[in-house]
């Protein structure tokens, strides 16, 4: 029933995630904005601090537009040069590695991944990404401290709770964890699908 999972939310994950970032890297003073209590991650870091030239802002906006249109190679290109120039900044070095994956460069986004990390060790949009990456790896214990990381830094943030679930059932056989998540994440989200997995993971145990 879940071999079909990526392609079942791939399109959600997407958009939430450039959404999120479009938001978060306004390059100003986007850290105080308001967020979504269900979804949104804990801001990356106060950007009041960092000055930001026009040249990085419009290159990283254009990228966002591309990665939008399904144009990654641009996309990659761009942000490569973004994030030569800005290294202060979590954001673009993210979305440098959500193109890398849609271009299966995999060892590419992890690192790129490291990079956002050490710059907002709690961010929950790139460790929920290097979750996705090192399950795609086969690396499933990575995974799940990435999806754990997410979550305690954000409890709510959705993606991270919905793809440890899945990890812990598909791919961990470790079915409290699998129910766990699969409940909690209907508390905050009306999911058909979600339903179904949880009533097949409480069957089991």
């Amino acid at each position: 029933m879940f071999g079909n999972l990526n392609s079942l939310f791939a399109n959600y994950m997407y958009q939430y995630k450039i959404l999120f970032l479009f938001i978060m890297l306004l390059l100003s003073a986007c850290a105080s904005g308001p967020t979504n209590k269900k979804t949104a991650a804990s801001p990356a870091s106060d950007f009041s601090k960092v000055r930001v030239s026009s040249t990085v802002q419009n290159q990283f906006n254009q990228a966002i537009d591309l990665l939008k249109q399904g144009k990654y190679e641009p996309a990659i290109n761009l942000l490569k040069e973004v994030v030569s120039r800005e290294k202060k900044l979590p954001a673009p070095f993210i979305n440098l590695a959500i193109a890398y994956h849609k271009t299966e460069k995999l060892d590419p986004a992890v690192e790129s991944l490291k990079s956002a990390l050490e710059l907002d060790p709690g961010n929950a949009v790139a460790n929920n990404e290097l979750g996705l990456i090192y399950r795609k790896q086969g690396k499933f214990q990575q995974a799940r401290e990435a999806y754990e990381k997410a979550i305690i830094s954000n409890p709510t943030y959705l993606p991270a709770i919905r793809n440890l679930g899945v990890l812990c059932d598909i791919y961990l056989q470790d079915y409290r964890c699998a129910y766990e998540q699969f409940e909690t994440y209907l508390k905050y989200e009306e999911d058909e699908t979600v339903k179904i997995w949880l009533a097949d993971v409480k069957r089991r145990l």
